[in-house]
């Protein structure tokens, strides 16, 4: 069910909220749109990675003669090919990371710390004689024990992945080697009392399996790093210049001689911000003078690209018998991967983000474990929490007597709601997408058969706004070219045109939008954290009104009256009984002075706030355990759709990745701590065939903090999806689950246990 959007909004556009032909759709569906894979250049050679077959080890030595001298072979790279890299954080626009560990995670150092991990690299005539060379390469390892759940890393007898590791405890650092990077603990009013007068109180432990974002297209770049010093990357990155500073400080070279040139990316959800073919890449081109192609194979992509967490996790709640909630308590566990600084953070700002909760405590717990370091992946770190928190309100709801979705309605944040971790939301349209859920035709239609449940969770994430800047030029035929920074993975190109469009009055079709490299426009952080559409397009607007003052000035050397004299209103230009229409404005350019190029750039350090409630029913045979979803339904405020058909298509591809998450998606693991499911045959993501259509309705709550009133979309989707399948399978089988993946063993499992 897909229908015009619920507005909480009187404003009336000519653009914003139609649904044109995205721009580069043409390219896309013809196959000429350019990806990483598709550069080619005269002497190019091909790049390949030799990676740890063991999951911690020390490496004692490396020998690469044999593959130096097999015929073809142009360079070969070792960590003793890379600077001496120190101690740094640099802000990745969605996160911080240490330099030191960065580099270390692009080719190991003194240890491997997860299998899959690069040890050497390279270069060849073609990717066959690249990987003969690979098994010349004599390693020599200490194998050391190793850990691969959240819990055990935590103990004090665990394996210790970096011996110089010590706990930062709210800025306090501990005294001895650990595996727990960061404990953070965020606190108001006073819980325990107030769990003392609560009425009902349920408190619950939950576990989440490492899942990756099941991008297709695999990691690739392109380097050439020229005789006179300028490095140029051609790569599938979520941020160009977040890949120039990283590549730039890896290899510790001049910022200004790096040029990254993003290519159409094929997904990636988070997974594609840090670097990893790319500083490799580019040290293969030096040592050869020439270019070389890396490109990951799939295995090579789970086991050494960064996942998103498995997790521990305990949730408290308690609240009246009238039902308002009085305390929260939760203690949550994420595995950082190999490397500190995961994302613990906004899983401690998400727990409790959809509730007004006066007395909340929250700990959280950042560990280094022996698997790939993690990565963001669609509002990091919120899934598996909102997994734990909405389980525990589904519960605590049933333990009231209350409709589950008339208890979130009682305790739903809205403006003036503090988070735990201390912002205040402005207006906020949690309540509105609750109210949607209560009318839609889902929700009121009833259940037909046996086996089957009807389960409801909310889901947030806060967004974010950060850095972006465009430029625009006023062609004489009244079209506009616009430039931007901003990689376009979910049809932002025409987003970010269709804001400009309306400033200007003209269609979104006489924006002709270009993402250009990062020598091209000004600095412009990641396509990421739910920012683009926001920022990006919030550029535009500014752009927009710097290009309509300008042309109120050549329409008044044109009419010989003062600027301010000129008054713009829909895309016509007027002074007294003279008008004329941007086109025939932009006609008599040419005699009123140089060409009109506008420019902005803005930062934003807001959060745009994005609520989601879905519903989701299913089926579960019971002698199986197999979950069939039969109907979802996805709700979310969108502040301001601005292309109604690509926040849809956000809505249901957000759901279908968590509900792959709830049922069957995991890393599975050997004993030797391999993982035994790197490939698309074996770790199970779903397809057309596992899912009913998603349905969607979309709510306008604008955001205060942009003129149109947008807010990101593109994360929260994800958010809900585990607990509301979940409570399905509840209502179904009256079985609760506290692990995710809910897969069929797992489940046959529980419901076995409960007939026992």
């Amino acid at each position: 069910m897909q229908g015009s959007p619920i507005s909480y909004s009187d404003k009336k556009y000519q653009v914003l909220g139609t649904r044109p032909i995205r721009h580069d759709g043409t390219d896309k569906v013809t196959g000429r749109a350019i990806y990483t894979n598709d550069v080619h250049f005269p002497d190019m050679v091909h790049g390949k990675i030799l990676r740890s077959p063991v999951a911690h080890a020390r490496i004692k030595s490396i020998d690469t003669s044999a593959a130096e001298a097999l015929d073809g072979v142009v360079a070969v790279v070792t960590v003793k090919d890379w600077p001496d890299l120190k101690d740094k954080m640099a802000d990745l626009g969605e996160g911080a990371v240490n330099l030191a560990e960065l580099g270390a995670n692009c080719m190991a150092h003194d240890k491997v710390l997860y299998k899959g991990h690069a040890v050497a690299a390279v270069a060849a005539r073609n990717v066959h004689i690249a990987e003969e060379a690979l098994a010349l390469i004599r390693v020599e390892y200490e194998e050391l024990p190793s850990v691969l759940w959240v819990q055990d890393a935590m103990h004090e007898n665990a394996p210790i992945l970096h011996p110089n590791l010590r706990t930062d405890h709210m800025g306090k650092p501990g005294d001895h080697p650990t595996n727990i990077a960061k404990h953070l603990h965020f606190e108001t009013g006073d819980v325990d009392a107030a769990f003392k007068s609560a009425d009902v109180v349920v408190e619950r432990e939950f576990k989440t399996a490492t899942v990756h974002q099941g991008y297709i297209e695999p990691h690739n770049s392109v380097a050439l790093w020229n005789e006179d010093g300028k490095l140029k990357i051609w790569t599938a990155t979520q941020g160009s210049f977040t890949c120039r500073h990283q590549v730039a400080e890896l290899l510790q070279i001049p910022i200004s001689n790096v040029t990254v040139t993003p290519c159409e990316i094929g997904g990636g959800f988070g997974g594609k911000i840090a670097v990893y073919l790319e500083p490799v890449a580019a040290l293969l081109s030096r040592k050869s003078g020439r270019p070389v192609k890396m490109v990951m194979q799939r295995d090579e992509v789970f086991e050494a690209t960064g996942p998103t967490p498995g997790s521990y996790m305990k949730v408290k709640l308690g609240a009246t018998r009238e039902g308002k909630l009085l305390a929260g308590d939760a203690t949550l566990a994420y595995d950082a991967g190999a490397y500190p600084d995961g994302v613990i953070g906004p899983g401690c700002m998400c727990v409790f983000s959809c509730v007004e909760l006066p007395n909340a405590r929250v700990h959280g717990y950042d560990v280094c474990l022996n698997k790939p370091k993690t990565q963001a992946y669609r509002a990091p770190g919120a899934t598996q929490a909102a997994f734990a928190f909405e389980s525990v309100m589904n519960e605590l709801a049933e333990s009231l007597g209350i409709c589950p979705l008339e208890f979130r309605l009682k305790n739903a944040a809205k403006e003036g709601t503090r988070r735990v971790d201390g912002p205040v939301y402005p207006r906020v349209g949690l309540i509105e997408c609750l109210e949607a859920a209560k009318n839609s035709p889902h929700w009121n239609t009833p259940l037909e058969g046996p086996n089957q449940g009807r389960g409801i969770a909310a889901g947030f994430w806060f967004n974010i706004g950060l850095k972006s800047s465009v430029t625009a030029t006023v062609n004489h035929d009244g079209t506009v070219n616009l430039l931007e920074g901003s990689t376009d993975i979910g049809g932002t190109r025409t987003s970010i045109a269709m804001q400009l469009a309306e400033t200007l009055g003209i269609s979104a079709e006489a924006v002709h939008p270009k993402v250009v490299d990062t020598d091209s426009v000004g600095y412009t952080d990641v396509t990421g954290g739910s920012r683009t559409t926001f920022a990006t397009g919030l550029a535009a607007y500014e752009v927009g009104l710097d290009l309509r003052k300008q042309l109120c000035q050549r329409a008044a050397i044109l009419w010989e009256c003062d600027p301010s004299e000129v008054t713009f209103k829909e895309g016509t230009f007027v002074h007294q009984d003279k008008s004329l229409t941007f086109q025939q404005l932009a006609a008599q350019l040419p005699e009123t002075g140089e060409p009109v190029v506008g420019r902005a750039s803005i930062s934003k350090d807001v959060s745009t706030n994005g609520f989601g409630v879905h519903l989701c029913d299913v089926e579960v045979d019971p002698e199986t355990g197999k979950v069939r979803v039969l109907r979802y339904t996805a709700i979310q405020d969108a502040g301001k759709a601005i292309h109604p058909s690509y926040v849809e298509g956000q809505l249901q591809g957000g759901a279908v990745q968590g509900i792959g998450w709830a049922l069957n998606e995991e890393y599975y693991y050997r004993d030797n701590a391999t993982m035994a499911n790197a490939s698309f045959l074996d770790y199970r993501i779903p397809t057309c065939y596992d899912l009913p259509m998603i349905d969607t309705i979309i709510v306008e709550v604008p955001n205060p903090d942009h003129p149109y009133g947008v807010r990101g979309v593109g994360e929260t989707p994800i958010v809900a999806p585990p607990a509301a399948v979940a409570a399905a399978i509840y209502e179904a089988t009256g079985v609760r689950m506290f692990e995710l993946p809910m897969s069929p063993p797992k489940l046959w499992k529980a419901i076995s246990e409960k007939n026992a």
